[in-house]
């Protein structure tokens, strides 16, 4: 939650707000929420990515 201080243009605000959206991953995590995904498909995923770190997964 972002607080706007005494003097703070909301512009300020905005900024903050989107900096702590994009720290706390709050838009990969909703991607990921999107679908359902098996377990079985979580534990593949999670161990291809072991296998190939340098892959992005959306």
């Amino acid at each position: 939650m972002v607080k706007a201080q005494p003097g703070q243009s909301s512009d300020q605000v905005i900024r903050a707000f989107q900096k702590k959206v994009l720290n706390e991953d709050i838009l990969g995590e909703l991607k990921k929420r999107e679908y359902y995904q098996k377990p079985a498909t979580i534990k593949k995923n999670k161990a291809m990515a072991r296998k190939h770190p340098n892959r992005r997964t959306y």
